[in-house]
């Protein structure tokens, strides 16, 4: 694990830096703004708020029912993804581009994703098909390596699915704060910057009333989840 954080954030690192020096290629200017970027950013923080919602899931629920790998995990956020953390880290990564970044960045970013992360599930695929021999093949029949099947998702409850504690929030409360805070903050700057503060404002309500009602998930899901304990 903590290799693979080094790798992690040796990637990032680089990245920053290469954003750094040359913001004018990579950032979205919106001199006059169109519909569709007001749409985009929206849309981008709330896929940002999706994928940090399944990553904690992920993570959550995995170190709660097999501490150390012992345990092969086929419920929860497990039934629509075998691999929800990584789903996570994808929407997170497509909703920063959405709001901050020009569309040709998911591309990029996409190439990254699969380069990285792929191999990372191919590796984590043979030891699970190694430990679980009889279990593991039908788990892969039934569910899908990492985007959920639209079908299943309608079909099943989302507390099932998508059960969250907010003790497993807390956990990742940092970082969660700092991709969002970040985010909202090179957007804002962009935007006021270039259009004012009174022009900004609407765009800063639907996202502020974006962000409640993902609190609201949040609690909902919570609430489920120790009902049911």
């Amino acid at each position: 694990m903590k290799k693979r954080l080094k790798i992690n954030g040796i990637i990032i690192f680089f990245i920053v830096l290469l954003i750094a020096f040359s913001p004018g290629i990579f950032f979205r200017k919106e001199i006059v703004p169109t519909y569709w970027d007001e749409i985009a950013e929206i849309f981008g923080i709330a896929v940002i708020l999706l994928g940090q919602i399944i990553r904690v899931s992920g993570r959550g629920y995995k170190a709660e029912k097999s501490k150390n790998g012992r345990a092969l995990i086929q419920d929860g956020p497990y039934a629509i993804s075998r691999n929800p953390m990584y789903l996570g880290i994808l929407l997170i990564g497509i909703g920063i581009i959405l709001v901050l970044f020009n569309w040709w960045m998911i591309v990029i970013f996409l190439l990254v994703f699969v380069t990285h992360y792929l191999l990372l599930i191919f590796k984590e695929e043979k030891k699970l098909a190694a430990s679980f021999p009889k279990d593991y093949p039908d788990y892969c029949k039934r569910v899908p390596r990492i985007f959920p099947s639209f079908t299943t998702v309608v079909k099943m409850d989302v507390r099932e699915y998508l059960p969250l504690k907010f003790a497993w929030l807390k956990n990742e409360i940092g970082s969660i704060l700092a991709v969002l805070l970040i985010t909202l903050l090179l957007e804002s700057w962009e935007d006021i910057r270039n259009q004012g503060i009174s022009a900004y404002l609407d765009e800063a309500i639907i996202i502020f009333i974006t962000i409640v009602l993902f609190i609201g998930l949040i609690i909902y899901l919570n609430k489920s989840k120790a009902e049911q304990s």
